[in-house]
């Protein structure tokens, strides 16, 4: 056993050597809704100085504080003197894991290890986001996320890091839009309206491209204050309307169309619209996939589709699959991405389709046909689309 002292000891001589690599404290001594279950603490280069990046889990939040070095191992022994009953520091020249007992005996158990090298702090460095934490964005202070100082609020850093995710999935796109000409876009099942308004922010303000954006959604109130939301930031050419996807018919065409969180076949409307206006790029995050759950049928996979809870992941996963497929099959490239961590939701596959004529379309039929008819399946899709596949694809 080893005194309180010797714990602190050890803490001010990995941080004044500076040759912490990365500590993690855990073992909560008491829980609380407001006390992180764990902290992980790394060396990161912030303007040329050396700090400690201190990454909180709280619940299912992720705070960060970036501390001086000279202040940093005082932090770190107060949490651990305090708030945790268990470190585990990597340092260069060995591990050491930290134990304290109920009545603060401290045991440190010293590991040698091959020597580590010292990694490059300017990778440590916090992800450098589209719209960054910190800088005013009127969008974002309006719907509540930012202060009018620019600094993203704790309870809304989820929001922050799902907007900024998907503003990287349009950056990766920007080039297969079309240019020399104003764009339209249409947001089928906007909600709230976030990532919208992200939308007109990052291609009209920050990229100076000319375009005009459409919300649809079936709730009066929400498009009522997204419209006035519009009106006072100036977004001129957005609008916001209320209906349905299937009777949306205002466009013959469309460039971009996003649709988020459309419940089961609305999805599927909302992709045949895309289709058919030849959009040149196409967003989608499913919801609620329901049709493949009820015609999903294969006795070789009956020890996977008796259990309804791995049936209904299942089929929403061979839905998606289906659907970029089909993508596929009408003249797109397709990618099924991570949309935003799984901790959050479980809908969190972004289908994401560019216009990309082409490719072995007898193949890739024979590919679709096998799997849709190992599941016993009869897509909506499929169906709506049937005189946009290959010939060979008529739903019998």
């Amino acid at each position: 056993m080893f005194a309180v002292e010797s714990l602190q000891a050890l803490i001010e001589q990995v941080i004044s050597d500076r040759t912490l690599i990365v500590a993690t404290l855990s073992q909560q001594r008491s829980k609380g809704e407001s006390s992180p279950s764990k902290v992980q603490i790394k060396p990161v280069e912030l303007k040329g100085k050396l700090h400690y990046q201190f990454e909180s889990y709280i619940g299912t939040k992720v705070e960060h504080l970036n501390i001086a070095a000279e202040e940093a191992a005082a932090q770190m022994f107060s949490l651990l003197n305090d708030t945790f009953r268990q470190g585990l520091l990597c340092t260069v020249e060995a591990d050491y894991q930290v134990l304290i007992s109920k009545k603060s005996k401290v045991s440190i158990l010293t590991k040698s290890s091959t020597k580590k090298e010292m990694p490059n702090l300017a990778h440590n460095r916090r992800k450098r986001y589209v719209l960054e934490d910190g800088k005013p964005v009127p969008f974002l202070v309006e719907l509540g996320i930012m202060s009018s100082e620019g600094k993203v609020l704790a309870r809304k850093y989820d929001k922050f890091r799902q907007i900024n995710r998907f503003l990287e999935m349009v950056e990766d796109v920007l080039d297969d839009l079309p240019a020399g000409r104003p764009l339209t876009i249409v947001d089928f099942g906007c909600g709230k309206s976030y990532l919208t308004f992200a939308l007109y922010h990052y291609l009209a303000v920050r990229e100076k491209r000319e375009l005009n954006i459409v919300g649809l959604d079936l709730k009066q109130d929400v498009i009522e204050h997204c419209s006035a939301l519009a009106v006072k930031l100036g977004y001129d050419r957005l609008r916001f309307l209320v209906g349905d996807i299937a009777d949306y018919n205002e466009l013959e065409q469309v460039d971009m169309v996003v649709t988020l969180h459309a419940c089961d076949t609305a999805t599927d409307a909302a992709l045949e619209k895309a289709v058919r206006w030849g959009a040149s790029v196409i967003l989608s995050v499913p919801c609620c996939q329901h049709e493949l759950f009820a015609q999903v049928e294969n006795e070789l996979l009956s020890p996977l589709l008796s259990h309804g809870i791995l049936k209904e992941r299942f089929s929403a996963l061979a839905t998606d699959a289906i659907r970029a497929k089909l993508l596929d099959l009408m003249g797109y490239r397709s990618q099924l991405l991570e949309f935003i961590d799984m901790e959050h939701t479980p809908k969190n596959i972004l289908i994401r389709a560019v216009l990309s004529p082409g490719g072995d379309q007898a193949a890739r039929w024979q590919e679709y046909t096998a799997f849709r008819d190992f599941l016993g399946a009869r897509p909506y899709l499929e169906r709506v689309c049937a005189d946009l596949l290959p010939q060979e694809a008529a739903v019998q």
